[in-house]
């Protein structure tokens, strides 16, 4: 029946000249909205306060049509659908006329994807969201209506304004009191100083200051040299934003940026890592501030599998090492069902499973340990879960390809395991293309160099020649950072898990340090 209603609604370009309706109204107000926000003449806006009731009843109109279909289809019908509504947010007669608001508001709704699919799903939702904060800023309903619809959407109700204006007077009442003792003689640009609370509700209500936070984050990410993780753990820590977190709507905006930083720059190390770092405060957070959780996992990850979330979420530290293996092969069971499974597409395809495996990234550092710490043949699930962390876009088949080739190579570095004197050149031998095949994939290289780091750090007799074996790895300025990445993250993991591995942590510190000298 629905599919009837919105063709009737919605006639095809060629029919409309006959039906008129709905369609004829939308490409009418279309050239009136590009009229009024081009010219702010006196004429434009009696026109446009003429024109107000009509247009008021015309979107009440759009969104009786909008709510029966879904965001594609809306789109499909309305290529320019984005135009309208953004043209209509920005003009301050529409949005202070009667129930205007509300109806511009709902339609905006309707094109929010509830699980988008491509990237351009996600970008449309991120869109529609910020017009949706910008109009929230200037809501003139009152204040039940407000309460339901911020309630709706996770946003805090709009009573902490008060609180908020109480504490910007004491702020600026304590520093004129403070500059007047001093005879105004102070050379610091003092900041009001915002409760956490007061920060938190203003970024649940304007979304432009949370993203100016991230913004903020990335900036010190990425300005100076490399940052090591602690302290990249100290710039998150600083911003306070996994605290905000602790409030769904926060952390699924702060989580979509994350997610637009991991596609614009393909995946790079330092995205990886912070995602990571925040991961970790962010449950640390959670953990301290609700003994019982006030939300469910499900208002955090939504497309995601709540039982692999809780998977995900157990802390390593809290199980025996002896038995870490247990929800590995836990974790790459589930996820190789939602991967490659065509009947878990509720749960997004591979990037949605690979983007929620990234924030708890440390699961793949200890199955590449495992696999050198397992005795007989390597177990295909931590085979598995690796190729696919590596490189998340392969299909079934050539993952399949990189786990027999890991696999080879697993082998040939256990049989020099025990050996107590080993030579660099046995170890690169081991580590190296396999004969008459095809030149591996940078993915598969990576894996293998993590793997060939992993035996240098645990083996008896990789010790002795670690260095040796770095100098021949290390050829270009990549793949030093790399190394450099992978012993910075394991000193950090260990740190978090309390690995009692002197041996091991003494070499990874001098390895370390001698490498980041030198870049």
């Amino acid at each position: 029946m629905a599919t009837v209603k919105v063709h009737h609604l919605f006639p095809s370009a060629e029919m409309a000249q006959d039906s008129g309706g709905l369609f004829s109204d939308y490409q009418f107000w279309m050239c009136k909205l590009s009229v009024w926000g081009q010219a702010s003449t006196l004429e434009t806006q009696q026109d446009t306060c003429h024109h107000l009731p009509q247009f008021q009843e015309f979107l009440r109109q759009m969104y009786e049509a909008l709510k029966e279909m879904d965001s594609s289809t809306v789109i499909e019908r309305f290529p320019t659908i984005d135009q309208l509504l953004a043209k209509t947010c920005w003009n301050p007669f529409i949005l202070a006329y009667d129930e205007s608001q509300k109806f511009l508001i709902w339609c905006l709704c309707c094109l929010i994807n509830k699980e988008p699919q491509n990237s351009g799903e996600l970008k449309l939702n991120s869109w529609t969201r910020r017009l949706l904060s910008h109009i929230l800023s200037a809501f003139r309903l009152n204040i039940k209506e407000v309460g339901l619809f911020t309630q709706s959407l996770g946003y805090a109700p709009v009573d902490y304004y008060p609180s908020l204006l109480k504490n910007m007077v004491l702020s600026l009442l304590s520093e004129l009191r403070e500059n007047h003792l001093n005879g105004f003689n102070t050379q610091r640009q003092k900041k009001i100083s915002l409760s956490k609370s007061a920060i938190v509700c203003l970024w649940l209500r304007h979304l432009p200051s949370l993203e100016k936070a991230m913004l903020h984050l990335f900036e010190k990410l990425t300005s100076s040299e490399r940052n090591f993780l602690r302290r990249i753990e100290c710039f998150i820590k600083d911003s306070l934003l996994p605290e905000a977190a602790c409030h769904p709507a926060i952390f699924r905006m702060v989580d979509e940026m994350f997610r637009y930083a991991l596609l614009e720059t393909d995946g790079a190390p330092e995205v990886l890592a912070t995602i990571q770092v925040f991961t970790w405060c962010f449950v640390e957070t959670l953990e301290k501030e609700n003994k019982q959780l006030k939300f469910t996992l499900k208002t955090y990850f939504p497309y995601a599998s709540p039982s692999l979330v809780m998977v995900l979420l157990q802390y390593p530290k809290d199980i025996p090492q002896s038995l870490w293996h247990q929800p590995l092969k836990h974790i790459s069971e589930m996820l190789r069902e939602i991967v490659e499974d065509q009947t878990h597409r509720s749960y997004g395809g591979p990037f949605e499973s690979w983007f929620l495996f990234v924030h708890f990234g440390g699961w793949a550092d200890i199955a590449a340990e495992q696999l050198l710490m397992s005795e007989g043949e390597p177990p295909d699930a931590l085979l598995w879960l690796l190729a696919f962390s590596y490189s998340p876009r392969d299909g079934s088949q050539k993952r399949a390809q990189t786990m027999v080739e890991v696999k080879s190579v697993l082998g040939r570095l256990m049989k020099l395991l025990r050996r107590p004197t080993l030579s660099a050149r046995e170890l690169q031998t081991a580590a190296g293309e396999s004969q008459g095949g095809d030149p591996r994939p940078p993915a598969c290289r990576q894996l293998i160099r993590c793997l060939l780091l992993n035996f240098l750090l645990w083996a008896p007799g990789g010790h002795a020649v670690a260095r040796e074996v770095i100098a021949l790895m290390a050829q270009t300025d990549e793949v030093t950072h790399e190394i450099i990445g992978f012993l910075d993250q394991t000193l950090y993991r260990w740190d978090r898990l309390c690995v009692e591995a002197p041996t091991s942590r003494k070499l990874a510190r001098e390895l370390l340090t001698e490498l980041h000298a030198k870049v």
